[in-house]
């Protein structure tokens, strides 16, 4: 294969790549986004409400994803309609630092 395709299936490769890790996500922007969140899952994470999801110490890319999925209605049942108005207020951006700040909390909600 000739040098010249190899270097066009590089900088495909690194563009469709580099842009979703170029962006950190900010906890501490997180953490100012997350007092409505702490009515139903806690203060520290730890649900307040018998049967609703501790988020402390969750994986940051399940929560990305779970957000996401409540945000474009792919989530149903359960308590799904109220995440999903709680998520159509969030732009990609507050959805990662929320993730990022409820990942970096320990799992025990720090006892």
């Amino acid at each position: 294969m000739n040098l010249k395709y190899h270097t066009i299936a590089v900088l495909f490769t690194l563009g469709t790549v580099v842009p979703a890790v170029a962006t950190a996500a900010d906890a501490e922007a997180g953490k100012a986004k997350a007092a409505v969140c702490a009515a139903c899952h806690g203060k520290n994470g730890i649900a307040a409400i018998p049967g609703y999801p501790n988020l402390a110490g969750q994986n940051e890319q399940y929560l990305v994803s779970a957000l996401k999925a409540y945000k474009n209605k792919q989530r149903s049942g359960g308590q799904a309609a109220v995440m999903q108005g709680q998520a159509m207020g969030l732009s990609d951006d507050d959805i990662a630092n929320l993730a990022a700040y409820y990942s970096s909390l320990p799992a025990d909600g720090g006892k």
